[in-house]
């Protein structure tokens, strides 16, 4: 029977089997509060991320590393069949049990493993509780001659998900034989527990060791759940973060829930196929109680200009309005002398960014020209204005409207717009000046602004006036001979670079510029996942973004390609009538190929354009969701 939305997630042996491949595509769950579970899709933990339960302290904020496994074991007979996959300092790896796996999938959300040992074959099923930070996992026998006993060890740790923890005494453990609770922290729940108490040394993930960060942590085997289960029954384990809270719905019920919830979503966002329903449920991922928006996972919390570049394409194409409004009205009551606070991952607030604002002003107008909704446009105007205002009399970091209509900004060790990476303090891409992307956003906002202005009975001259001037001057200052300067009236004089942030001053609503001259000079960055960060041809160019922190900034946006580019690069084109077949094969295609079911942050900007960053970021799936309605639409 064809299952409604199925999508083709699903992997074989001749991946699973090999660790340098299968252990590439990872899978993420998410509980709705800023939690998750995440993993690869051979069970190997390559990443300090890696686990079955993440803990948002602090939702969505201060995320912890509770439950870091669960371990399958076979007992038939005189044989202990290990079937988890670990590996261990000096790159052994010990067990092996991805060389038993025969299949991996995500079925509506909805990881599931399955290995086969002779006659024997178990699946294991893994789903969270949407609103609560609580996992389960089902491990199934699907077929076996005669009853065997299922084993399940349980790793745990308590430790911030940025860090790693070694041994150091006896965690507090308190058991019994329904589980046990793990440091006051977090409570596990299963048939037949039996405690072991020792720790595991050495516990090794190799893709921080090739982000040149520490690698090595041990884990506590806190111990093992044991039932004899006969072909077609099952052994259920939860693990939630209230240790008072003794039960739970049961872990089948989890996983049922969820592929429930899964075409719920899809029908909510119209989803016209399976790949739309996939984005869709891609989406979902990352609004998060509040409601705000998880920028990235694993390890990104709520960023404004992220939530404000995704708003159209996780809350508008998904059918979400009403929590969208939500959002903008919080966003417009936290305005802080015209300007939304970047982010407040790093502990405390910081307002260091010249284009959040502008994202949200762009966000509240869709939301408003899409919805109809001139309640919310009358109650958040007030906000709106006082961001012009400010903008206007000038605000944090010399962000203000020049004598030319044009928004310039910049000051020394900063980088305020998108392009923000920075090594040892220094930014990489200042773009001191007069962003070309920030003033398209500014124009277009303008001219919607005096839209809403005009619905509300409220005075336009100001406004029309503000956007007249900055068009003006954007039309004489920014072309360049190969489409547009990057940024103009910089330190150094105009920059010349070729970058996609061109694409804003063609792609937006009341854009400056309607020329496909803009188009066709980013050519040169498209790549089949999105758009490099500069010209293949520029010195500073960087294939590859690879290495330490410090290469890997050096990097960011020095030709490292972004997805959520294509956004703008497919409504430049259609508004210009510059032909778009094809051009989202390759992203659609790489939602089987990394962060699986989702679109990365960044790739190489050389082929063949291997995924980088995170493996689950929001405005890729945003703009790429949006970007397949509007070719659908057009």
């Amino acid at each position: 029977m064809t299952r409604p939305y199925a999508v083709e997630i699903a992997l074989g042996p001749q991946v699973l089997g090999s660790l340098d491949n299968g252990s590439q595509r990872e899978w993420l769950v998410t509980d709705g509060v800023g939690g998750f579970a995440m993993g690869t899709a051979t069970g190997l933990a390559t990443r300090r991320y890696h686990g079955l339960l993440v803990v948002a302290v602090d939702p969505p904020r201060r995320r912890q590393l509770a439950l870091a496994s669960l371990d399958p074991v076979l007992h038939v007979g005189d044989r202990r069949i290990e079937l988890a996959t670990h590996e261990w300092t000096g790159g052994v790896i010990a067990p092996a049990g991805h060389r038993y796996l025969v299949e991996f999938e995500i079925d509506r959300g909805v990881p599931r493993w399955r290995w086969q040992v002779g006659e024997i074959v178990l699946d294991a099923r893994l789903a969270m509780d949407h609103g609560t930070s609580l996992v389960g996992v089902v491990f199934t026998i699907v077929r076996c001659p005669e009853p065997v006993v299922l084993e399940v060890e349980a790793l745990c740790t308590w430790r911030d998900v940025h860090a790693e923890r070694t041994a150091s005494g006896s965690p507090h453990l308190e058991a019994d034989e329904a589980g046990f609770v793990f440091e006051d922290a977090f409570r596990v729940r299963g048939p037949s527990f039996s405690p072991t108490g020792e720790w595991y040394y050495g516990f090794t993930h190799r893709e921080e060791a090739a982000r040149g960060l520490n690698a090595v942590e041990d884990v506590f085997a806190a111990g093992s759940f044991r039932d004899e289960v006969v072909a077609g029954g099952s052994l259920e384990i939860e693990a939630w973060s209230d240790p008072s809270r003794i039960h739970a719905p049961g872990a089948q019920r989890l996983v049922d829930q969820t592929q429930a919830r899964f075409e719920t979503l899809a029908r909510r966002a119209g989803a016209a196929d399976a790949t739309d329903a996939q984005l869709a449920w891609a989406a979902d991922q990352f609004i998060v109680a509040g409601p705000t928006v998880v920028a990235g996972y694993p390890w990104f919390g709520d960023w404004s200009r992220d939530t404000m570049t995704s708003y159209e394409g996780l809350f508008l194409e998904t059918g979400r309005a009403d929590e969208g409004r939500a959002l903008l009205e919080a966003a417009a009551s936290s305005l802080s002398q015209g300007m939304l606070a970047n982010t407040a991952d790093v502990g405390g607030t910081e307002y260091n960014t010249v284009d959040a604002a502008p994202w949200f002003m762009h966000a509240a107008i869709r939301h408003i020209t899409r919805t109809g909704d001139f309640d919310l446009a009358d109650a958040i105007y007030p906000a709106l204005e006082s961001i012009v205002d400010h903008h206007l009399a000038g605000t944090r970091f010399g962000i203000r409207v020049d004598a030319d209509g044009l928004i310039t900004q910049g000051e020394p060790g900063w980088a305020l717009t998108w392009m923000d990476a920075r090594v040892d303090g220094l930014p990489i891409t200042p773009r001191w000046g007069k962003p070309v992307e920030v003033n398209a956003l500014w124009i277009s906002g303008m001219a919607g602004m005096a839209g809403l202005a005009s619905r509300l009975g409220r005075p336009t001259d100001r406004l029309l006036r503000l956007e007249s001037a900055a068009r003006s001057s954007f039309v004489e200052r920014f072309p360049s001979g190969i489409g547009l300067h990057d940024v103009v009236d910089a330190p150094q004089g105009d920059d010349v670079s070729v970058r996609p942030n061109q694409l804003l001053a063609v792609s937006l609503p009341n854009a400056p510029l309607c020329d496909s001259s803009v188009v066709r000079a980013c050519e040169p960055l498209l790549s089949p996942l999105g758009l490099r960060s500069l010209h293949p041809g520029d010195p500073a160019y960087i294939p590859r973004h690879r290495g330490d922190p410090a290469a890997r900034d050096a990097a960011y946006h020095q030709g490292t390609v972004w997805p959520w580019l294509i956004g703008p690069y497919v409504d430049a084109c259609l508004r210009t009538e510059v032909p778009v077949a094809g051009v989202l094969s390759g992203l659609e295609r790489h939602l089987g190929e990394w962060g699986l079911g989702s679109v990365s942050e960044t790739a190489d900007a050389a082929a063949p354009h291997s995924a980088t960053g995170c493996p689950f970021q929001a405005w890729s799936v945003a703009e790429v969701l949006r970007a397949r309605r509007r070719i659908a639409a057009a």
